[in-house]
């Protein structure tokens, strides 16, 4: 039997911690669409306290799902692209597989609509 390699726990852990949690998801939903200032983002989590949006923001950064840069008083989050990568490569992983299944229900469905109006002939 082969025997599989797990990762220890390294960045790709972290992404994947981080992006298990729908709240960090939603923020970087909000994130796709441009960057915003934590108050802004705090504003769009009114059930959250600013220290839990914190607490999210800082996982994601860990992460490097998002960088911060620094604008006066305000601590500007955007996502960084470079950190979806180890995430992308282990979902594309899949991509053959779903192909290959939707291409089969696709075949399924046509067969049955056939099946049910078959063509008349003349």
């Amino acid at each position: 039997m082969e025997e599989i390699a797990v990762p220890q726990n390294t960045g790709s852990a972290n992404v994947f911690s981080a992006v298990a949690d729908p709240t960090r998801r939603a923020m970087l939903d909000l994130l796709a669409i441009k960057p915003l200032s934590a108050g802004e983002i705090v504003q769009k989590f009114p059930h959250l306290t600013q220290p839990g949006v914190s607490q999210h923001l800082r996982v994601l950064r860990e992460a490097q799902l998002v960088g911060v840069t620094v604008q006066a008083q305000h601590r500007i989050y955007a996502l960084k692209p470079e950190g979806f990568r180890e995430l992308h490569e282990w979902v594309s992983k899949y991509q053959d597989f779903w192909t290959e299944k939707m291409d089969a229900l696709e075949s399924h469905l046509e067969n049955r609509k056939t099946r049910k109006h078959p063509v008349m002939k003349r």
